[in-house]
């Protein structure tokens, strides 16, 4: 028992402790004030900072076998190290510098959001004043306190307007800076060097991004409205509960402060414990949505072989399959979010709003040294203010605890941005990943896969042992070699498949070569006809001389009569009436036949004048005698023809001859359209011969059938 006296503190050393506490309080409350702040700042950098992720063994390449690189585990979506190593790259991209506009704006958000903090804090002690008045019944402070938040109320609006103002603004910006980076990567700009054609390869020569328009367009804009929300999401709430706290700690004692701060804490573990991973589902929603339109695209692309071929149910199951992927995936968020919506509110309003009440009851049950005595209007005008301020730190706090699922979804978004851009770099690098062919493991293969040729600018056209390698390493001839040298018109021909049009793809620079050596022009002297030409948005002049704009054909010193006269050589001058001037405008994929079509993308070649031509298949709707006018006057002009083409009529304006025989072999040689016609008359001449034969053998053997009842009568 005298053990236990001797531990206990008497009375004297209590009343003494007391005392020496209420002489250095103030003191104490500045010190708990100070650590609050500093804990506040430091538990929101360490919730928002980088955590482990998962193994970058998702980061390798994808290259074998399957469809979308279905073997590979998806890229992990969280707000970790590589998400913040991201977002900076992208944030360099949108604010440029601090002199920028994206920067003036975001200076203007945050000036706008302390000054709403500030609002509040006055409002929240306005508040308390009006109620005191009324327990007080003091009508002349009541109608002056009244009158001063009417007053309040003008640059309360006023602020609460413009930062959703300046938040859409920013939103704007931050997504006009960002679309223009991605389209100079996308399509290239004048000061882009190396004429890459990302947005060709990205779509064939790659298999990361399958939807680039989405990203483009859908993504970006889903990033650019989080990105400028998650500032306000982030900074205010964090503002907020600093001040108002700090306020709070002024009215009921940073003690209970300190106690509110670790039931919250507490509390808020629990709940992002509890907190489902929405960033990654974000990521995988914009890719089912982006999947979905996919194949809706491809139906409105492809109307027509859909129709004749009676696809429409084939094509409903492909997108009711797309879409119940969607919606599965939507209903699985939907009972994620309905759960933890139960549990954050539960936390966030009732629990700590239960917490908060227990608070502002400090000043009414407990006496702190130093402090007077209050009325009953001073101890209500504590009670509301200091509700008041701890309904607004708590709203705080809960944005600060709702930023991180925001935060979850910018880190989606960001995800499928910077994947975007990571591609289009590596893309510009050559660096591709493709799902091949199981051919393409076999050892020769490979090394010829691995290899890369060398590209040579020069006059003439020159292929010396090249690999002619599919963007899915099948490799359809080992080594070509030919030359074509300005004025010889090359003719190519061989089965499908066998290579032809993927000749013209390394001609143009939109294939990878993966061999020997390259000598050819650059890709602008080059013009490719394909069967169906490119018809692109805009008048009838735009069909003519695109990708020229007006303004380039008036720099060149070319008039709409000088434009007539490249129709008249196609025999097409009467469109210009028909479809009602050069400035009508129309989707002329449907406006013209399928000849039109094809005699207007060779008046655009003659309007070019390039030093060479591509031709497949080109003239295959138009009459033969428009074909040798066009080639005829296309070798007046000039330009140095590679054609594929099975029409035994334009042997005769080709010199050199590339024939495929599609089993990987070929044979380059000069072309003597005469003898060559001949033998091809003679051939199908033969090939008649040969069709009577089985009638042939069928009435011999009807004659000598009757040859024979003859005789045995």
């Amino acid at each position: 028992m005298a053990v236990q006296s001797t531990l206990r503190p008497s009375k004297e050393q209590l009343a003494k402790l007391a005392s020496a506490y209420g002489r250095h309080r103030p003191l104490v409350q500045r010190g708990l004030t100070v650590a609050f702040v500093v804990y506040v700042i430091t538990s929101t950098y360490r919730g928002f900072s980088a955590r482990p992720g998962a193994s970058s063994g998702s980061s390798s390449k994808r290259r074998g076998k399957g469809k979308d690189g279905d073997g590979a585990s998806k890229p992990r979506v969280a707000v970790d190290a590589v998400f913040y190593q991201r977002l900076s790259r992208i944030l360099r991209i949108v604010i440029p510098s601090i002199r920028s506009k994206e920067a003036l704006l975001l200076c203007m958000h945050s000036s706008l959001l302390i000054f709403r903090t500030v609002i509040s804090l006055y409002v929240a002690a306005l508040d308390g004043k009006i109620v005191a008045s009324l327990v007080r019944a003091q009508p002349i402070p009541f109608l002056l306190n009244i009158l001063k938040w009417l007053l309040v109320a003008i640059p309360a609006t006023w602020t609460n307007s413009w930062l959703s103002y300046v938040q859409n603004k920013l939103a704007l910006a931050y997504r006009t800076r960002l679309t223009k980076e991605v389209m100079r990567q996308y399509l290239g700009d004048d000061a882009d060097v190396q004429d890459v054609k990302v947005f060709y390869k990205l779509a064939n020569l790659d298999d990361r991004i399958k939807n680039p328009d989405q990203m483009i367009t859908h993504d970006i804009q889903r990033f650019s409205s989080h990105l400028a929300a998650i500032y306000a999401n982030v900074a205010k709430p964090v503002l907020d509960v600093i001040l108002y706290n700090y306020q709070l700690s002024q009215n009921v004692g940073a003690e209970g402060l300190v106690l509110l701060t670790v039931l919250v804490q507490a509390s808020a573990a629990l709940l992002r414990a509890l907190t489902p991973a929405f960033g990654q589902y974000t990521a995988l929603s914009a890719q089912l949505a982006g999947n979905l339109r996919h194949t809706h695209s491809r139906l409105s692309e492809f109307s027509e072989e859909v129709a004749f071929f009676g696809g429409e149910e084939t094509e409903k199951m492909l997108v009711e399959r797309e879409y119940a992927g969607l919606v599965k995936h939507e209903n699985r968020v939907l009972r994620k979010r309905w759960w933890h919506g139960c549990v954050e509110e539960g936390i966030v309003k009732w629990l700590w709003g239960s917490f908060g009440l227990c608070i502002c009851a400090i000043p009414v049950f407990f006496k702190f040294p130093g402090v007077a005595a209050l009325d009953m209007g001073g101890r209500t005008e504590g009670f509301v203010t200091n509700r008041r301020l701890l309904l607004s730190a708590s709203d705080a706090f809960g944005r600060v605890m709702y930023s991180y699922k925001d935060l979850s979804e910018l880190a989606g978004y960001t995800t499928r941005v910077a994947t975007l851009l990571e591609t289009m770099a590596d893309v510009r690098k050559g660096k591709f990943e493709k799902a091949l062919v199981s051919s393409a493991s076999i050892e020769e293969n490979a090394k010829i896969l691995r290899g890369r040729g060398v590209i040579i600018e020069s006059e003439e056209i020159q292929f010396e042992n090249v690999p002619i390698v599919t963007p899915n390493g099948d490799i359809l001839v080992r080594s070509l070699s030919f030359y074509v040298k300005p004025g010889q018109h090359l003719l190519i021909v061989g089965p499908n498949g066998c290579g032809k049009s993927s000749l013209f793809r390394i001609l143009g620079g939109l294939w990878p070569v993966y061999g020997g050596v390259v000598r050819k022009p650059p890709a602008s002297q080059f013009i490719l006809i394909p069967q169906r030409p490119y018809l692109s948005l805009g008048t009838l002049r735009d069909q003519v001389i695109y990708p020229h704009s007006k303004e380039d054909m008036e720099a060149r010193g070319i008039t709409d009569d000088d434009l007539l006269a490249v129709l008249e050589v196609v025999q097409m001058e009467n469109i210009v009436e028909r479809e009602g001037g050069w400035d009508a405008a129309r989707e002329w994929r449907e406006a013209l036949s399928g000849g039109d079509q094809q005699k207007i993308a060779w008046a655009r070649l003659f309007y070019h004048k390039p030093k060479y031509a591509v031709l497949d298949e080109a003239t295959s709707l138009v009459p033969p005698d428009m074909e040798g006018m066009m080639m005829e006057h296309a070798t007046r002009l000039g330009i140095t023809l590679l054609t594929v083409s099975h029409r035994p009529s334009l042997w005769k304006y080709h010199s050199m001859i590339l024939q495929y025989d599609g089993q990987g072999s070929y044979v380059f040689t000069k072309l003597d359209a005469e003898k060559r016609l001949a033998l091809q008359q003679e051939k199908e001449a033969l090939d008649l011969k040969l069709l009577e034969v089985p009638k042939m053998k069928a009435r011999l053997a009807e004659l000598q059938e009757l040859a024979s009842e003859r005789s045995r009568v």
